[in-house]
């Protein structure tokens, strides 16, 4: 970020008086709401840093590590008493207060954009650390960035930064995160989709290697039979034989090789009978496995589709959670798992899915489908809590997105799940429901 934009960005700033609301709605972005209703986003990642506005960023979870504790309590509907740059170089400090019944504590919000050493830093009025988003040991920096330890300045920069006059802040603000939507969403399709067709890629080949169930049913007869005609020929079959000459009922030879060797005549019956059941099995559990294939072939498809619609890359990192470090729990692979805000969002992805999901959900949940339509069942877990209205029309988004491809304007009904009766497998009854329009022209 340029100098220059920062110090018009600075005094844009001035014009508002009061910190309304304030967390992270991602690991390096924090929203700030002046004045009730005009958001402005902090972008912190290091090296990349800016400030944009934007229509609205989904929240990735809900951040409750101490730095978030300590930005809501100090500056949550926080009165702003000056914004100024440090040392004329990129860092915008606010000087905030909170009165209380007790007195009015002084608070500094520092965003340093400072490139390798990008930070957020919480100050008292003696420039005391509070708490940072990046603690920083003298080992890395001359500069100790630690709780209880009094911030040093930033030397001035021996230079003067040329001018770069803007002719309207706020639009150039939209225009930052524009710019950098185009990139990153265009960066994360690519590497999402490729992701995904790989996977497509794999259950298609599965799906091709599947038995021919024609097939099976001759090797259930061809085992089956070379059992009962090794049972016969008992007499001339030597043990430890490799290759069988048998005669058929209807006196011709049958020769059969052995890919292993048996000591009895017994052995090798028992084991042509084993053979020919398991290729009675593999035919009768056949239009399972293809079922199977086939609603996970049908569900990536879904998802690579999502995945290229969507129009901001929040979207896309909401349809990829990060994996968390933690014993590793067997996940039912019919079911997709999504969190939003922190609230985890489930869909089936085929029928058994949804069962799974129906039979799992608690009373309170919240359970979406789509009106009068086959569709993905999808459960909003809800912890006893109201859930958000915004959570509940992303979810129904999903329920959309994960059913159809079609371009159209679709309902969608929601309802605790004890005022959902199973029929049936999937099917449902449902009654005191609500419903949300879903547009995807």
């Amino acid at each position: 970020m340029k100098l220059s934009h920062l110090k018009q960005i600075k005094d844009y700033l001035n014009n508002f008086k009061k910190i309304s609301a304030i967390y992270r709605v991602s690991d390096t972005i924090i929203k700030v709401v002046f004045d009730k209703d005009d958001e402005v986003y902090f972008n912190m990642q290091r090296s990349n840093s800016s400030i944009f506005r934007c229509p609205s960023y989904a929240r990735s979870k809900v951040y409750n590590a101490p730095f978030d504790v300590v930005l809501a309590k100090r500056f949550i509907r926080a009165n702003i008493q000056d914004i100024e740059l440090i040392n004329n170089d990129k860092i915008i400090r606010f000087k905030t207060t909170i009165a209380s019944a007790y007195k009015e504590e002084v608070t500094y919000l520092q965003f340093e954009f400072t490139g390798k050493y990008t930070n957020v830093i919480i100050l008292d009025a003696d420039m005391v650390v509070i708490e940072a988003l990046r603690h920083i040991d003298l080992y890395s920096s001359f500069r100790e960035v630690r709780v209880g330890q009094k911030l040093l300045d930033v030397p001035q920069a021996p230079f003067e930064a040329k001018e770069y006059p803007l002719d309207d802040v706020e639009a150039f603000l939209y225009e930052v995160y524009e710019k950098e939507q185009s990139h990153k969403l265009s960066s994360l399709k690519k590497q999402k989709v490729s992701l995904l067709e790989k996977k497509l890629k794999k259950l298609k080949k599965l799906y091709r290697n599947l038995d021919d169930e024609e097939s099976l049913k001759e090797e259930v007869k061809k085992f089956n039979h070379y059992g009962n005609l090794v049972l016969s020929n008992m007499h001339s079959i030597k043990p430890y034989a490799k290759t069988l000459e048998l005669q058929d009922y209807d006196g011709s030879v049958i020769n059969v090789d052995l890919d292993k060797e048996f000591p009895s005549a017994s052995k090798i019956s028992d084991y042509f009978f084993t053979k020919s059941k398991k290729a009675k099995q593999k035919a009768s559990n056949l239009h399972i496995q293809k079922a199977s294939l086939e609603s996970k072939i049908k569900h990536t498809e879904l998802f690579i589709h999502t995945v290229n619609e969507a129009k901001e890359s929040s979207k896309i990192e909401l349809l990829f959670p990060k994996q968390l470090k933690t014993k590793k729990i067997k996940e039912d692979d019919s079911i997709e798992t999504f969190y939003i805000e922190g609230y985890k969002i489930q869909l089936g992805k085929n029928e058994r899915g949804n069962i799974t999901l129906l039979g799992k959900a608690r009373a309170r949940d919240i359970w979406l489908h789509l009106r009068d339509a086959p569709s993905t069942h999808v459960i909003v877990t809800t912890d006893k809590q109201n859930v958000p209205m915004g959570i509940i029309e992303s979810a129904a988004r999903l329920c959309v997105d994960f059913t159809t491809t079609s371009k159209d304007r679709y309902l969608v009904d929601y309802t605790p799940r004890r005022e959902v009766t199973i029929q049936s497998g999937a099917n449902v009854l449902y009654n005191k429901y609500k419903t949300i329009e879903v547009d995807t022209r």
